[in-house]
């Protein structure tokens, strides 16, 4: 696979958006902002959001939903980018909205039935106009806060949260007909499935487990964000290992690397969904390239 570099010098890059006008909406997490970048590569900055964000997602008024960390952790010197530990003072994230005209910002969610949100951290959208989403929890150290997966309503009107007790969820994807929910849980490497009764109602689990495990990774890998193919199979940022892999809902799995130890993201864009745009944090990165298969239709895109 033949890729190109599309966009340099962004501060941890995460949450990308492909744009109908050729351009990439993504967060940088280390500066705090929504930043789009225009299909000849210049970054500028659509608002000053603060905190972490660090997933984003266009919603059905045409808006840009931000997952913010709040600032779960410091960084690292030097010349790439690596998360270190955890602030000395943490207060908890939200979910915030943008408006891509004005780049005004405002907070939809910061709790939920009265216990702050941790740490969001990825979501997306059906048709219906709610969206999934996740939040990793935190760590102080000492202590980790388990982090939740829940559903939302646009508008700011409800929340629910649906699965708790997770060590680490990150990226969260739908399946083409909906009925699923696809969730990475990062630092175990493992892929879970939660399979929905309909629009934001999620099913008891059949299994053991807060759901169905499509798959758990060897060896010392973690699992980022992701997006679906529109066949279906689930591409997953892949930490330590340095890539995207590709799952099937059998387990199955294949991997393409890519040239970045926190390569956290990918999205598709193009006439025909088959540009992929691969973030790739540390070094500050956005790859482009042409998948091999084409990406799943969002309910909703710029």
């Amino acid at each position: 696979m033949n890729i190109e570099l599309f966009a340099e010098g962004l501060e941890f890059p995460e949450g990308p958006v492909a744009m109908a006008d050729g351009s990439v909406i993504c967060v940088e997490i280390k500066r705090g902002t929504l930043t789009r970048v225009t299909s000849d590569g210049v970054r500028h900055t659509v608002a000053d959001l603060g905190g972490g964000p660090n997933g984003a997602a266009v919603g059905p008024d045409g808006a840009v939903y931000v997952c913010n960390n709040g600032g779960a952790w410091e960084w690292e010197p030097g010349e790439l980018h690596f998360p270190a530990g955890a602030p000395p003072v943490y207060r908890g994230g939200s979910i915030q909205r943008v408006d891509l005209a004005s780049g005004q910002v405002r907070t939809l969610y910061d709790s939920c039935d009265g216990k702050p949100l941790m740490s969001p951290n990825d979501l997306v959208f059906d048709s219906h106009g709610g969206f999934w989403f996740t939040d990793l929890g935190q760590a102080d150290g000492d202590i980790r806060r388990l982090g939740a997966l829940y559903y939302a309503r646009a508008d700011g009107s409800s929340i629910t949260r649906w699965r708790g007790g997770l060590l680490s969820p990150n990226g969260v994807g739908l399946s083409p007909d909906e009925r699923t929910v696809y969730m990475a849980d990062c630092m175990v490497g493992r892929l879970f499935a939660f399979e929905l009764s309909g629009p934001g109602e999620m099913l008891p689990s059949a299994s053991p487990g807060p759901g169905h495990v499509i798959c758990t990774l060897p060896g010392y890998q973690w699992l980022d964000s992701l997006a679906v193919e529109d066949n279906g199979q689930v591409c997953v940022g892949t930490l330590w290992n340095g890539g995207i892999t590709i799952f099937d809902y059998e387990g199955t799995y294949e991997f393409v690397a890519f040239p970045d130890v926190l390569t956290t993201n990918i999205c598709f864009g193009g006439a025909d969904l088959m540009d992929a745009y691969v973030t790739c944090s540390s070094t500050g990165r956005i790859y482009r390239c042409r998948w091999p298969r084409p990406g799943l239709k969002l309910a909703y895109n710029g």
